[in-house]
């Protein structure tokens, strides 16, 4: 594919201090644009990023239509550039955008045009240990119309930002019994962004009464644990990995699935089942939950260290570098950054 490149005069990037990366603030040179119109997909271009002026009555404005993924590039030692399996991402987003009613995105504009983006911003990809490359692809209604319906327009952007460690510490998460972040019939498995929205007020709660994030509990019952804010979460009981069934109101995360298969590929049992709240507590209270911490591309792998339930609490020990979670964390970096073989082919090389 062929992508009409505007390169930026001046790049900003000499500014930047490398050294200190707050998550999602400092923005890459370039973005990839394409726009949806009349029933097909126009051609691609690539333009420096910006402010884009839009209308005051868009759709996506209005009623939401704004589905986006996150994904990483991460920087080899011996030069080489890659994206972290960005077909399952592509795959996902295709999933969200069919839940929103919304066109189907063609593989190769998605595929092809993130690595275009990214093999022309690869100065941008951070060389230092822990830091990466987030790139975030989003997808919005353009439509100049009020009434709910689907959009007949959309534009899909590709933008990215250099990065470190969206977590600095271990965290403290309270079990949210109140409120819900997708029911059983919603739009809980699409990365829709109204799900995250419907998401700031329970954690602002949690984040004034000292925690980090708060863990979902089923719209149903509250009696399952679901995900985390920005995570999926797992547990190690009695010396097996334990974590949530992927159900319609789950986020089916990436970085789930890759801690999952390198589990299993060493030989850790595995199971994928609903957690119950009762059990995680009891877990806790004798011991046989050793271990807690969540997945997701922005989070990496984030020790959980403290889970409170109502006005309650139980501390984990610190994890160790025997722990499984640091051992399954650093292997999967490892992996990341060209340091160990690939074994699995996640690696998308860029340059």
């Amino acid at each position: 594919m062929q992508i009409p490149i505007q390169k930026i005069t001046h790049s900003r990037r000499s500014s930047v201090d490398f050294n200190h990366l707050p998550f999602g603030k400092i923005f890459s040179d370039h973005m990839l644009m394409v726009e949806y119109k009349d029933g097909k997909w126009n051609h691609p271009h690539i333009l420096p990023y910006g402010p884009i002026p839009y209308a005051p009555s868009m759709a996506a404005i209005h009623y939401a239509q704004s589905i986006f993924e996150g994904l990483k590039a991460y920087y080899h030692s011996d030069g080489h550039v890659s994206i972290f399996r960005p077909d399952e991402n592509f795959i996902r987003m295709n999933r969200s955008a069919e839940r929103m009613s919304m066109p189907m995105i063609p593989e190769d504009l998605f595929i092809e045009g993130m690595l275009e983006l990214v093999k022309l911003d690869h100065e941008w990809v951070p060389k230092e240990q822990g830091s990466s490359l987030y790139i975030r692809p989003v997808f919005f209604a353009t439509d100049e119309i009020i009434g709910v319906k689907p959009s007949d327009s959309y534009h899909l952007i590709i933008l990215s930002s250099p990065t470190q460690a969206y977590y600095s510490k271990p965290l403290r998460v309270r079990i949210e019994t109140t409120f819900s972040r997708a029911s059983r019939s919603g739009t809980g498995y699409a990365k829709a962004a109204g799900n995250y929205g419907g998401a700031l007020y329970p954690t602002s709660l949690a984040q004034k009464d000292g925690f980090d994030q708060v863990l979902w509990s089923d719209a149903a019952t509250n009696t399952m644990i679901e995900e985390s804010g920005t995570m999926n979460v797992m547990f190690v009981v009695d010396d097996k990995l334990i974590t949530p069934i992927l159900t319609v109101s789950k986020l089916a995360g990436i970085t789930r699935d890759s801690i999952i298969r390198l589990a299993k590929h060493w030989g850790i049992e595995v199971e994928e089942r609903h957690v119950m709240i009762e059990e995680i507590i009891a877990g806790l209270k004798n011991g046989t939950v050793t271990e807690a911490f969540g997945t997701g591309t922005a989070a990496n792998v984030a020790e959980i260290r403290t889970i409170a339930l109502g006005e309650e609490e139980w501390s984990l020990k610190p994890a160790d570098q025997y722990s499984l979670q640091n051992r399954l964390a650093n292997t999967l970096m490892d992996i990341k950054y060209g340091r160990e073989e690939d074994i699995f082919g996640w690696n998308k090389i860029v340059i």
